[in-house]
């Protein structure tokens, strides 16, 4: 099995292929970690979701860190780190167009709004929605990847 780097270009290019990805975060040195869907362009990620334990270590702590991965077998994967930066888009006039810009990435999936959108136990009534859609800014990536191999052989 041969396991290599893999450039900022390629795990720039797998993070757009994908959808799917865990995010870690960090409140009061309490790590915590969930998948989430998101919509890829440029130099960030968008993300739908409701308010709850996610949002609240967020907001208290910006700087995230996701794995992005894709899993063939155990000797063919690929899995990217991605550090990031959160930046909540509220639906107010400055940052209106990318709160609806983020929407029409992700509406894009039949299914984007599953993961943010499940709510454990019975739902508040609210008097405007509580859906939050944000923006992770990506600071720096590294990826991996294992493929067989002879590790001894040089690759062309």
């Amino acid at each position: 099995m041969l396991i290599r780097e893999i450039t900022h270009k390629k795990c720039i290019a797998f993070i757009a292929e994908q959808r799917l990805a865990r995010l870690a975060c960090a409140k009061d040195n309490i790590p915590y970690i969930i998948p989430i869907y998101y919509a890829h362009e440029g130099n960030r990620l968008y993300v739908f979701s409701m308010p709850g334990k996610k949002l609240d270590f967020l907001r208290s702590n910006p700087h995230v860190c996701l794995q992005i991965d894709r899993y063939q077998d155990k000797h063919n994967w690929v899995s990217v780190v991605v550090d990031a930066l959160f930046h909540e888009l509220p639906d107010d006039e400055q940052d209106h167009a990318e709160r609806l810009h983020a929407w029409s990435l992700l509406q894009r999936h039949f299914d984007w709004w599953e993961a943010g959108a499940t709510l454990l136990g019975p739902h508040p009534v609210r008097e405007s929605s509580p859906h939050v859609f944000f923006a992770l800014d990506i600071i720096e990536v590294s990826g991996r990847e294992a493929s067989e191999g002879d590790p001894t052989v040089p690759s062309s």
